[in-house]
């Protein structure tokens, strides 16, 4: 996998380069701000040069430190949509989440998540691969209980875990593994949880994540 970083923090930045080079993958360019993240992104993801797999960017980078980083990764995912973008925060902020998930070959974690190193490199390389790796914290702040026949009060307790993994982007056998359960079980909870959210099934990973937050947000068409 080749990786761009964009993050201020000189620390932070030097501990993901390695990280990622540690992981036998390779580090194109390591930038502290989003300036310097377009211009990498230019010359990683023109024709003829080494393409970058993956960018993983800081949502909040100078001058403002606002949302710098949101917005050069928008701009870059909308002129690559095949690079995986990878965004890191200090903060949940689903707002900047829900306008690039539907892109797909889209993370949001928080950067505390950076120190859990293999999960951490497994949602990188699913992100780098096309999928989807949402924040727990991100999925539970979606999941938040809404007043009066919320489907989501219809659902058990350990689907509602199943329903949390889905939406980060876990396919039946990961969810499997992390429920230490069989995947058959996992289908069977992954099928009732779709049922009772009105949503189709679908064996794209990425549209399942899709169609779930969709319906998360109140904005699910039913099919």
């Amino acid at each position: 996998m080749r990786v761009l970083i964009a993050e201020d923090q000189v620390l932070l930045r030097e501990g993901l380069a390695r990280l990622f080079q540690d992981g036998g993958h390779q580090v194109l360019a390591a930038v502290g701000d989003a300036e310097q993240l377009v211009l990498a992104a230019r010359e990683h993801l023109g024709a003829g040069a080494d393409r970058a797999d993956l960018i993983v960017v800081d949502v909040r980078m100078p001058p403002t430190f606002t949302d710098e980083g949101a917005r050069a990764a928008r701009e870059i995912k909308q002129a690559h949509p095949e690079t995986g973008v990878l965004v890191l925060s200090q903060h949940i902020d689903t707002t900047h989440a829900m306008s690039l998930v539907p892109l797909g070959g889209f993370g949001y974690l928080l950067k505390d998540r950076v120190l859990a190193v293999q999960d951490f490199l497994a949602a990188a390389q699913r992100v780098a691969d096309g999928g989807s790796a949402l924040d727990p914290q991100v999925v539970g702040a979606l999941m938040t209980p809404r007043p009066t026949d919320d489907p989501l009060g219809r659902l058990s307790e350990r689907e509602r875990e199943v329903l949390t993994l889905m939406a980060q982007g876990l396919n039946n056998p990961a969810i499997a593994r992390r429920l230490v359960v069989s995947e058959r079980t996992v289908e069977g909870h992954v099928r009732h949880v779709l049922l009772k959210l009105g949503l189709a099934e679908s064996d794209d990973g990425h549209r399942r994540v899709l169609a779930v937050l969709a319906h998360l947000r109140g904005q699910v068409t039913r099919p």
